[in-house]
């Protein structure tokens, strides 16, 4: 079944099931998705700016890059992707105009500012932020996340990975709220996260972090 996770609870009606004994969200985007060059995911290769999950979803990134005013492609840089120098990228991104590639992108990007950490390419938020607003990832996490107890029984458990620091605040955040109001009890009380070993095995795990919690 093609679906997203969004609409959980709606496929469950469709297969006339009720509550479920527990759910695991991986957040992360598809290695599959992400090794497509096609998809526009990824700067290591150059390709269409597309990042939509799904094809059939009306927004491209290309769209946003050519075609929001400056202040509010800053604002989306800043508030998606927590890129500091987010007036200087979104000034170069417009003054590049127009963008149609990963590869133009990153090198507009990476000529105005640069990486935090050591391996750590200067677009790295920018297409994180770029991804996240075109998906709608953090409004698709609430829905699900305000879903809970329509979707998971008492008893059952629920956990999260997600991949960015601000995809695991909402998940914190609605975790405790909803442990305050004893709906559930947190598992984890710090966030489970890929050992080194595991990092070396799997470099895209670095930045990965669980939640988890059992429903009350």
């Amino acid at each position: 079944m093609k679906a997203s996770y969004v609409t959980l609870r709606a496929q469950l009606d469709a297969l006339g099931w009720d509550l479920v004994n527990g759910i695991l969200l991986d957040l992360g985007l598809s290695s599959m998705q992400l090794d497509t060059p096609e998809r526009g995911f990824s700067f290591q290769v150059d390709a269409p700016l597309d990042m939509r999950f799904d094809p059939s979803q009306p927004i491209l990134a290309a769209d946003l890059v050519n075609t929001l005013p400056e202040k509010e492609l800053a604002n989306l840089l800043y508030e998606y992707g927590e890129e500091r120098r987010s007036r200087q990228v979104a000034q170069a991104i417009v003054r590049a105009r127009p963008v149609h590639t990963t590869r133009q992108l990153a090198q507009v990007v990476a000529g105005v500012t640069r990486s935090g950490k050591p391996g750590i390419h200067p677009a790295t938020r920018t297409f994180q932020a770029l991804r996240i607003y075109a998906n709608n990832e953090l409004g698709n996490l609430e829905k699900v996340l305000k879903d809970l107890f329509k979707i998971v029984k008492p008893g059952g458990r629920v956990a999260i990975i997600s991949f960015h620091s601000l995809e695991d605040k909402i998940v914190k955040n609605y975790f405790r709220g909803y442990a305050k109001e004893e709906k559930l009890k947190i598992l984890t009380k710090k966030p489970v996260e890929a050992t080194e070993e595991e990092t070396r095995m799997n470099p895209r795990s670095r930045s990965a972090k669980l939640r988890a919690a059992v429903i009350t």
